[in-house]
């Protein structure tokens, strides 16, 4: 009867174990890869930051679901943007929010990584 109730169990908990890992691999290849040319470029385009980029954005991958991770870092990148479109970014407190948000997690993410801020 013991072993029926730990099979049991372990039946319950893979399908949660399951969907926590699907949610830490949930970036698609190609945003990975975007991020880490990014942030290779800012870097000079040193080889030394393939790797420290790609533990940045696993880092920050780890912290978001995929789609939080667009909004969040398009918010954050356009705020410097000029203009009435660039007001949206600027002034709106939900999207201001989610930049510095983003924001903290990235530089987080940079520091764990040994990526300096550029």
């Amino acid at each position: 009867m013991e072993t029926g109730m730990n099979a049991s169990r372990w039946l319950l908990v893979l399908p949660l174990a399951a969907a926590l890992a699907a949610h830490a691999d949930d970036f698609p290849t190609s945003g990975r890869v975007e991020y880490v040319l990014e942030c290779m470029q800012k870097h000079d385009g040193k080889y030394e930051f393939l790797y420290k980029c790609s533990c940045v954005i696993d880092r920050i991958a780890r912290a978001l679901p995929y789609d939080d991770y667009v909004a969040m870092s398009v918010a954050l990148r356009n705020q410097s943007l000029g203009g009435e479109r660039g007001g949206l970014f600027r002034d709106a407190a939900s999207v201001k929010d989610m930049a510095s948000k983003y924001k903290a997690i990235e530089t987080g993410a940079n520091k764990a990584c040994a990526v300096p801020q550029r």
